[in-house]
Protein backbone atom coordinates (compact mmCIF):
# COMPACT_ATOMS: atom_id res chain seq x y z
CA UNK A 1 0.00 0.00 0.00
CA UNK A 2 1.26 3.51 -0.92
CA UNK A 3 1.41 6.24 1.79
CA UNK A 4 1.65 9.88 1.29
CA UNK A 5 0.38 12.67 0.97
CA UNK A 6 -1.98 14.25 -1.87
CA UNK A 7 -2.01 17.93 -3.07
CA UNK A 8 -5.18 19.73 -1.55
CA UNK A 9 -6.97 20.05 -5.07
CA UNK A 10 -6.96 15.94 -5.66
CA UNK A 11 -7.98 15.73 -2.06
CA UNK A 12 -11.07 17.60 -2.45
CA UNK A 13 -12.06 16.23 -5.39
CA UNK A 14 -11.50 12.22 -4.21
CA UNK A 15 -13.68 13.41 -1.27
CA UNK A 16 -16.30 14.76 -3.40
CA UNK A 17 -16.09 11.97 -5.06
CA UNK A 18 -16.36 9.59 -2.46
CA UNK A 19 -19.23 11.51 -0.57
CA UNK A 20 -21.43 10.65 -3.92
CA UNK A 21 -20.45 7.56 -4.02
CA UNK A 22 -21.48 6.81 -0.44
CA UNK A 23 -24.44 8.75 -0.74
CA UNK A 24 -25.57 6.48 -3.53
CA UNK A 25 -27.12 3.83 -1.49
CA UNK A 26 -28.85 5.97 0.55
CA UNK A 27 -30.64 8.06 -2.25
CA UNK A 28 -31.66 4.67 -3.95
CA UNK A 29 -32.81 2.77 -0.63
CA UNK A 30 -34.99 5.94 0.13
CA UNK A 31 -36.76 5.24 -3.11
CA UNK A 32 -37.00 1.82 -2.91
CA UNK A 33 -40.37 0.42 -1.49
CA UNK A 34 -39.68 -0.53 2.14
CA UNK A 35 -42.01 -3.55 3.68
CA UNK A 36 -42.35 -1.13 6.36
CA UNK A 37 -43.64 2.04 3.78
CA UNK A 38 -47.18 0.95 4.11
CA UNK A 39 -47.63 0.13 8.14
CA UNK A 40 -49.11 3.19 9.97
CA UNK A 41 -47.45 3.06 12.45
CA UNK A 42 -46.47 5.72 15.36
CA UNK A 43 -42.88 6.83 15.96
CA UNK A 44 -41.10 9.22 18.54
CA UNK A 45 -37.78 10.33 18.53
CA UNK A 46 -36.29 11.63 21.34
CA UNK A 47 -33.78 13.99 20.98
CA UNK A 48 -33.26 16.22 17.93
CA UNK A 49 -29.35 16.68 18.08
CA UNK A 50 -26.59 14.61 15.15
CA UNK A 51 -28.45 11.14 15.64
CA UNK A 52 -32.27 12.28 16.06
CA UNK A 53 -32.63 14.79 12.57
CA UNK A 54 -30.08 12.32 10.51
CA UNK A 55 -33.04 9.47 11.97
CA UNK A 56 -35.97 11.53 11.22
CA UNK A 57 -35.10 12.58 7.41
CA UNK A 58 -34.28 8.76 6.75
CA UNK A 59 -37.43 7.70 8.36
CA UNK A 60 -39.44 10.19 6.77
CA UNK A 61 -38.35 9.32 3.17
CA UNK A 62 -38.47 5.59 4.06
CA UNK A 63 -42.44 5.39 5.58
CA UNK A 64 -44.89 6.33 3.97
CA UNK A 65 -47.84 6.04 6.10
CA UNK A 66 -45.90 6.53 9.73
CA UNK A 67 -46.29 9.04 12.13
CA UNK A 68 -43.26 10.51 13.28
CA UNK A 69 -42.94 12.70 16.13
CA UNK A 70 -39.49 14.78 17.36
CA UNK A 71 -39.04 15.86 20.63
CA UNK A 72 -36.45 18.21 21.65
CA UNK A 73 -35.82 21.80 23.26
CA UNK A 74 -33.32 23.29 21.41
CA UNK A 75 -34.05 26.39 19.33
CA UNK A 76 -30.08 26.33 18.14
CA UNK A 77 -28.58 23.22 16.49
CA UNK A 78 -24.66 23.33 17.25
CA UNK A 79 -22.60 21.51 14.55
CA UNK A 80 -20.49 20.25 17.70
CA UNK A 81 -17.35 19.24 16.45
CA UNK A 82 -16.25 22.95 16.14
CA UNK A 83 -16.32 23.66 19.24
CA UNK A 84 -12.62 23.42 19.49
CA UNK A 85 -12.27 25.49 16.52
CA UNK A 86 -14.37 28.04 18.51
CA UNK A 87 -12.24 27.72 21.39
CA UNK A 88 -8.72 27.74 19.27
CA UNK A 89 -9.71 30.81 17.03
CA UNK A 90 -10.22 29.19 14.39
CA UNK A 91 -14.08 29.27 13.90
CA UNK A 92 -16.60 32.56 15.12
CA UNK A 93 -19.29 31.43 17.07
CA UNK A 94 -21.98 31.96 14.49
CA UNK A 95 -19.84 29.67 12.34
CA UNK A 96 -21.48 26.52 13.99
CA UNK A 97 -24.96 26.53 14.39
CA UNK A 98 -27.91 26.65 12.05
CA UNK A 99 -31.98 27.11 13.63
CA UNK A 100 -33.18 23.56 14.45
CA UNK A 101 -36.44 24.87 12.55
CA UNK A 102 -34.51 24.66 9.57
CA UNK A 103 -33.47 21.33 9.76
CA UNK A 104 -36.17 19.69 10.99
CA UNK A 105 -37.70 17.22 7.54
CA UNK A 106 -40.41 18.45 6.39
CA UNK A 107 -43.44 15.63 7.15
CA UNK A 108 -42.29 15.51 10.91
CA UNK A 109 -43.32 16.92 14.02
CA UNK A 110 -41.79 18.35 16.00
CA UNK A 111 -42.34 19.09 20.04
CA UNK A 112 -40.59 21.51 21.79
CA UNK A 113 -40.21 20.10 24.98
CA UNK A 114 -38.29 18.35 27.07
CA UNK A 115 -38.75 14.43 28.04
CA UNK A 116 -38.51 13.74 31.93
CA UNK A 117 -39.75 9.88 31.61
CA UNK A 118 -40.25 6.91 29.54
CA UNK A 119 -42.94 4.50 30.38
CA UNK A 120 -41.40 1.66 28.59
CA UNK A 121 -44.10 -0.96 29.05
CA UNK A 122 -46.79 1.71 28.59
CA UNK A 123 -45.05 2.63 25.19
CA UNK A 124 -45.70 6.33 26.42
CA UNK A 125 -43.23 9.35 27.46
CA UNK A 126 -43.51 12.35 29.51
CA UNK A 127 -42.73 15.77 29.18
CA UNK A 128 -41.50 18.27 31.01
CA UNK A 129 -44.97 20.07 30.46
CA UNK A 130 -46.67 16.82 31.91
CA UNK A 131 -48.17 15.64 28.18
CA UNK A 132 -47.81 12.35 27.56
CA UNK A 133 -46.65 10.99 24.10
CA UNK A 134 -48.03 7.36 22.97
CA UNK A 135 -45.52 5.48 20.52
CA UNK A 136 -45.65 2.24 18.70
CA UNK A 137 -41.38 2.59 18.46
CA UNK A 138 -38.93 4.53 20.35
CA UNK A 139 -35.59 6.03 18.55
CA UNK A 140 -34.18 7.22 21.83
CA UNK A 141 -31.45 9.63 21.16
CA UNK A 142 -31.20 12.09 23.83
CA UNK A 143 -27.39 12.81 23.81
CA UNK A 144 -25.23 13.13 27.01
CA UNK A 145 -25.54 15.20 30.19
CA UNK A 146 -22.63 17.43 31.31
CA UNK A 147 -22.20 16.71 35.13
CA UNK A 148 -20.52 20.02 35.83
CA UNK A 149 -20.95 20.29 39.88
CA UNK A 150 -19.02 17.17 40.37
CA UNK A 151 -15.82 19.12 40.10
CA UNK A 152 -16.49 21.02 43.19
CA UNK A 153 -16.36 24.62 42.93
CA UNK A 154 -17.62 24.58 38.97
CA UNK A 155 -20.93 25.59 37.94
CA UNK A 156 -21.78 25.64 34.50
CA UNK A 157 -23.31 29.73 34.87
CA UNK A 158 -19.88 30.77 36.23
CA UNK A 159 -17.71 29.22 33.28
CA UNK A 160 -14.66 31.58 32.96
CA UNK A 161 -14.21 32.71 36.67
CA UNK A 162 -11.24 31.77 37.88
CA UNK A 163 -9.73 31.72 34.61
CA UNK A 164 -11.18 28.26 34.44
CA UNK A 165 -12.83 27.31 31.17
CA UNK A 166 -14.48 24.18 28.57
CA UNK A 167 -15.03 23.66 25.52
CA UNK A 168 -17.86 21.31 26.38
CA UNK A 169 -20.45 24.11 25.83
CA UNK A 170 -21.06 26.86 23.03
CA UNK A 171 -20.37 29.89 25.44
CA UNK A 172 -17.79 28.51 27.19
CA UNK A 173 -15.90 27.20 24.25
CA UNK A 174 -15.63 31.62 22.75
CA UNK A 175 -14.57 31.84 26.47
CA UNK A 176 -11.94 29.36 25.90
CA UNK A 177 -10.83 31.23 22.94
CA UNK A 178 -10.51 35.13 24.68
CA UNK A 179 -8.58 33.22 27.83
CA UNK A 180 -6.36 31.09 25.40
CA UNK A 181 -5.73 34.22 23.08
CA UNK A 182 -4.28 36.27 26.32
CA UNK A 183 -2.54 32.94 27.84
CA UNK A 184 -0.23 32.36 24.93
CA UNK A 185 0.41 36.02 24.79
CA UNK A 186 1.19 37.21 28.05
CA UNK A 187 2.33 33.51 29.33
CA UNK A 188 1.69 31.76 33.00
CA UNK A 189 1.17 28.26 33.92
CA UNK A 190 -2.09 26.23 32.17
CA UNK A 191 -3.25 22.88 33.17
CA UNK A 192 -5.08 20.90 30.38
CA UNK A 193 -7.79 17.94 31.86
CA UNK A 194 -10.07 15.68 30.79
CA UNK A 195 -12.33 13.55 32.89
CA UNK A 196 -13.32 10.10 34.66
CA UNK A 197 -16.41 8.97 33.02
CA UNK A 198 -17.01 7.91 29.40
CA UNK A 199 -17.32 11.74 27.50
CA UNK A 200 -18.12 12.87 23.86
CA UNK A 201 -14.96 12.91 21.55
CA UNK A 202 -12.50 11.94 24.00
CA UNK A 203 -9.67 13.41 21.63
CA UNK A 204 -11.30 17.01 22.45
CA UNK A 205 -9.00 17.64 25.86
CA UNK A 206 -5.96 16.68 23.60
CA UNK A 207 -6.61 19.36 20.77
CA UNK A 208 -7.34 21.84 22.72
CA UNK A 209 -3.98 21.39 24.48
CA UNK A 210 -2.11 21.12 21.77
CA UNK A 211 -3.43 23.90 19.14
CA UNK A 212 -2.69 26.17 22.59
CA UNK A 213 0.88 24.76 22.69
CA UNK A 214 1.48 25.68 18.74
CA UNK A 215 -0.17 28.81 19.24
CA UNK A 216 2.20 30.15 21.80
CA UNK A 217 5.47 28.98 19.22
CA UNK A 218 3.43 31.02 16.68
CA UNK A 219 3.76 33.85 19.00
CA UNK A 220 7.13 33.45 20.10
CA UNK A 221 6.22 33.24 23.68
CA UNK A 222 6.04 29.23 24.45
CA UNK A 223 9.54 30.11 27.17
CA UNK A 224 6.69 31.94 29.07
CA UNK A 225 4.29 29.35 28.66
CA UNK A 226 3.89 25.83 30.45
CA UNK A 227 2.10 23.45 29.83
CA UNK A 228 0.77 20.44 31.68
CA UNK A 229 -2.11 17.56 30.57
CA UNK A 230 -3.61 15.67 32.80
CA UNK A 231 -5.86 12.38 32.47
CA UNK A 232 -8.02 10.28 34.43
CA UNK A 233 -6.80 7.61 32.27
CA UNK A 234 -4.25 5.18 32.94
CA UNK A 235 -2.68 5.79 29.36
CA UNK A 236 -2.81 8.86 27.05
CA UNK A 237 -5.34 6.91 24.34
CA UNK A 238 -6.76 3.88 23.98
CA UNK A 239 -5.95 2.86 20.23
CA UNK A 240 -3.05 1.48 20.31
CA UNK A 241 -2.33 2.29 16.02
CA UNK A 242 -2.51 6.07 17.12
CA UNK A 243 -0.67 6.36 20.87
CA UNK A 244 2.46 6.09 20.20
CA UNK A 245 2.78 9.30 17.72
CA UNK A 246 0.63 11.17 20.00
CA UNK A 247 2.50 10.61 22.78
CA UNK A 248 5.96 11.32 20.88
CA UNK A 249 4.69 15.10 20.15
CA UNK A 250 3.69 15.68 23.62
CA UNK A 251 7.33 14.67 24.63
CA UNK A 252 8.62 16.66 21.69
CA UNK A 253 6.92 20.00 22.80
CA UNK A 254 7.67 19.51 26.47
CA UNK A 255 3.62 18.50 27.65
CA UNK A 256 3.87 16.42 30.56
CA UNK A 257 1.49 13.68 31.04
CA UNK A 258 0.00 12.82 34.14
CA UNK A 259 -1.90 9.68 34.41
CA UNK A 260 -4.09 8.33 36.67
CA UNK A 261 -5.15 12.12 37.52
CA UNK A 262 -9.04 13.29 38.00
CA UNK A 263 -10.11 16.55 38.45
CA UNK A 264 -11.79 16.51 41.67
CA UNK A 265 -12.32 20.23 42.59
CA UNK A 266 -11.52 23.93 41.17
CA UNK A 267 -10.83 26.82 43.91
CA UNK A 268 -11.76 29.85 41.43
CA UNK A 269 -10.55 32.50 43.43
CA UNK A 270 -7.04 31.05 44.90
CA UNK A 271 -6.85 29.73 40.48
CA UNK A 272 -5.76 25.96 42.33
CA UNK A 273 -7.26 23.29 40.44
CA UNK A 274 -7.37 19.79 43.33
CA UNK A 275 -6.51 16.33 41.49
CA UNK A 276 -6.70 12.66 43.09
CA UNK A 277 -4.41 10.08 41.83
CA UNK A 278 -6.39 7.14 41.59
CA UNK A 279 -3.52 4.79 41.29
CA UNK A 280 -2.39 5.64 44.61
CA UNK A 281 -5.11 7.30 46.47
CA UNK A 282 -2.79 10.73 47.01
CA UNK A 283 -4.60 14.13 46.81
CA UNK A 284 -2.87 17.04 45.29
CA UNK A 285 -3.11 20.61 44.57
CA UNK A 286 -1.66 22.42 41.39
CA UNK A 287 -2.13 26.69 40.92
CA UNK A 288 -2.58 27.51 37.40
CA UNK A 289 -2.85 30.72 35.51
CA UNK A 290 -5.59 28.92 32.88
CA UNK A 291 -7.28 25.90 33.36
CA UNK A 292 -8.57 23.61 30.60
CA UNK A 293 -11.06 21.28 31.63
CA UNK A 294 -13.50 19.01 30.72
CA UNK A 295 -16.98 18.15 32.74
CA UNK A 296 -18.10 14.71 33.98
CA UNK A 297 -20.75 13.42 32.05
CA UNK A 298 -23.66 10.49 31.79
CA UNK A 299 -26.55 9.60 30.19
CA UNK A 300 -29.94 12.03 31.05
CA UNK A 301 -31.54 11.25 34.25
CA UNK A 302 -34.39 10.58 32.91
CA UNK A 303 -32.43 7.48 31.57
CA UNK A 304 -31.72 5.69 35.26
CA UNK A 305 -35.10 6.69 36.32
CA UNK A 306 -36.65 5.20 33.36
CA UNK A 307 -35.14 1.98 34.11
CA UNK A 308 -33.86 2.26 30.53
CA UNK A 309 -29.71 2.29 31.56
CA UNK A 310 -27.16 -0.63 32.21
CA UNK A 311 -27.47 -1.73 35.82
CA UNK A 312 -24.25 -3.50 35.75
CA UNK A 313 -20.84 -3.54 34.39
CA UNK A 314 -18.80 -0.78 32.57
CA UNK A 315 -21.51 1.32 31.28
CA UNK A 316 -23.93 1.11 34.68
CA UNK A 317 -22.15 4.13 36.67
CA UNK A 318 -23.53 7.02 34.04
CA UNK A 319 -26.63 4.50 33.35
CA UNK A 320 -25.98 4.36 29.68
CA UNK A 321 -28.86 3.14 27.79
CA UNK A 322 -28.68 -0.93 27.41
CA UNK A 323 -27.99 -1.02 23.87
CA UNK A 324 -27.07 -4.17 21.68
CA UNK A 325 -23.99 -3.02 20.26
CA UNK A 326 -24.68 -4.59 16.70
CA UNK A 327 -28.41 -3.93 16.22
CA UNK A 328 -28.77 -1.17 18.06
CA UNK A 329 -31.66 -2.18 19.75
CA UNK A 330 -32.56 -2.13 22.97
CA UNK A 331 -31.74 -5.17 25.40
CA UNK A 332 -34.85 -5.03 27.21
CA UNK A 333 -37.54 -3.52 24.75
CA UNK A 334 -37.51 -4.58 21.34
CA UNK A 335 -39.56 -1.36 19.87
CA UNK A 336 -36.77 0.61 21.41
CA UNK A 337 -33.65 1.68 19.21
CA UNK A 338 -31.03 3.74 20.72
CA UNK A 339 -28.19 5.52 18.85
CA UNK A 340 -25.32 8.69 19.72
CA UNK A 341 -23.98 10.00 22.53
CA UNK A 342 -26.79 8.16 25.55
CA UNK A 343 -26.10 4.27 23.71
CA UNK A 344 -24.26 2.01 26.12
CA UNK A 345 -21.77 0.54 23.49
CA UNK A 346 -18.35 0.31 23.95
CA UNK A 347 -17.06 2.69 21.01
CA UNK A 348 -16.63 6.28 20.86
CA UNK A 349 -19.05 9.17 21.40
CA UNK A 350 -18.68 11.36 18.19
CA UNK A 351 -20.63 12.53 15.29
CA UNK A 352 -18.70 10.60 13.09
CA UNK A 353 -19.72 7.49 14.75
CA UNK A 354 -23.37 8.72 14.77
CA UNK A 355 -23.36 8.68 10.77
CA UNK A 356 -22.48 5.47 10.92
CA UNK A 357 -25.08 4.00 13.31
CA UNK A 358 -27.87 5.88 11.67
CA UNK A 359 -28.59 3.57 8.80
CA UNK A 360 -28.35 1.01 10.85
CA UNK A 361 -30.65 2.02 12.99
CA UNK A 362 -33.02 3.03 10.21
CA UNK A 363 -32.79 -0.22 8.90
CA UNK A 364 -33.09 -2.61 11.90
CA UNK A 365 -36.23 -0.04 12.89
CA UNK A 366 -37.93 -0.60 9.51
CA UNK A 367 -36.96 -4.28 10.20
CA UNK A 368 -39.27 -4.70 13.58
CA UNK A 369 -41.88 -2.48 11.93
CA UNK A 370 -42.32 -5.20 9.25
CA UNK A 371 -42.30 -7.87 11.71
CA UNK A 372 -38.87 -9.02 10.85
CA UNK A 373 -35.32 -9.49 12.58
CA UNK A 374 -32.94 -6.88 12.71
CA UNK A 375 -30.17 -7.59 10.63
CA UNK A 376 -27.86 -4.94 10.14
CA UNK A 377 -25.02 -4.97 11.94
CA UNK A 378 -23.10 -1.70 13.48
CA UNK A 379 -19.03 -2.73 13.82
CA UNK A 380 -18.59 -0.10 16.40
CA UNK A 381 -16.57 2.48 13.71
CA UNK A 382 -16.15 6.15 15.24
CA UNK A 383 -13.80 8.86 13.84
CA UNK A 384 -11.52 11.38 16.39
CA UNK A 385 -9.12 13.84 13.75
CA UNK A 386 -7.10 14.68 16.91
CA UNK A 387 -5.86 18.02 15.79
CA UNK A 388 -2.02 18.90 16.61
CA UNK A 389 -1.81 21.82 15.51
CA UNK A 390 -2.97 24.87 13.37
CA UNK A 391 -2.61 22.51 9.90
CA UNK A 392 -2.49 19.26 10.27
CA UNK A 393 -4.50 16.06 12.55
CA UNK A 394 -3.89 12.60 13.15
CA UNK A 395 -7.02 11.16 11.37
CA UNK A 396 -7.97 8.20 13.96
CA UNK A 397 -10.97 5.93 12.67
CA UNK A 398 -11.31 2.71 14.34
CA UNK A 399 -13.44 -0.05 14.82
CA UNK A 400 -14.94 -2.15 18.25
CA UNK A 401 -11.77 -3.69 18.63
CA UNK A 402 -9.76 -0.04 18.47
CA UNK A 403 -8.37 -1.45 15.16
CA UNK A 404 -7.80 1.19 12.31
CA UNK A 405 -11.32 1.18 10.00
CA UNK A 406 -9.82 4.30 7.69
CA UNK A 407 -12.02 5.73 4.87
CA UNK A 408 -11.45 6.63 1.66
CA UNK A 409 -8.67 8.63 1.13
CA UNK A 410 -6.71 7.98 4.10
CA UNK A 411 -6.90 4.40 3.25
CA UNK A 412 -3.68 5.35 0.92
CA UNK A 413 -1.86 7.69 3.55
CA UNK A 414 -0.31 6.32 6.79
CA UNK A 415 -2.92 8.32 9.53
CA UNK A 416 -1.26 7.50 12.61
CA UNK A 417 0.95 10.32 11.67
CA UNK A 418 0.08 14.33 11.49
CA UNK A 419 -1.59 14.53 7.96
CA UNK A 420 -2.17 18.12 6.22
CA UNK A 421 -4.91 16.34 4.04
CA UNK A 422 -6.45 15.36 7.07
CA UNK A 423 -7.02 19.40 8.49
CA UNK A 424 -8.41 20.35 4.94
CA UNK A 425 -11.20 17.71 5.71
CA UNK A 426 -11.22 18.95 9.41
CA UNK A 427 -11.76 22.40 8.45
CA UNK A 428 -13.40 22.79 5.10
CA UNK A 429 -15.28 19.56 4.46
CA UNK A 430 -16.91 18.14 7.08
CA UNK A 431 -19.10 20.99 8.17
CA UNK A 432 -20.76 21.38 5.09
CA UNK A 433 -20.74 17.72 5.06
CA UNK A 434 -23.14 17.81 8.56
CA UNK A 435 -25.32 20.26 8.00
CA UNK A 436 -26.25 19.52 3.98
CA UNK A 437 -25.80 15.85 3.80
CA UNK A 438 -25.89 14.13 7.23
CA UNK A 439 -28.47 15.76 8.83
CA UNK A 440 -30.74 14.92 5.26
CA UNK A 441 -30.05 11.49 5.88
CA UNK A 442 -28.32 11.21 2.32
CA UNK A 443 -24.92 9.77 3.90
Amino acid sequence: MLHHEISRREFIQRSAAATLLACLPSLSGGCSKDPASDVNVSILIIGGGAAGISVAARLRRRLEKATITLVDPAEKHFYQPGFTFVGSGVWQPDDIWMPQRDLIPKGVSWIRDTVVAVEADHKAAVLKSGKKLAYDFLVLCPGLQENWSLVEGIKKEDLGAGNAHSIYDFEGAAKTWKAIDEFTREGGKGLFTDTWTKLKCGGAPKKICLLSEHLARKRTTRESCQFHYYTASKELYDVPHFTPRLQEIYKERNVPISLNCRLTGVDTSAKKAHFLDTATGRTFEEEYDFLHFTPPQSAPDFVKKSGLGWTEGKLARESWVKTDKKTLVHLDHSNIICLGDAAGIPTSKTSAAIRKQAPIAVANLCSLIAGKAPEAEYNGYAACPIITDYGHVIMAEFDYEKKPDSSFPFSWMDTSRELRTAWWLKAYVLKPMYFRLMLRGWM
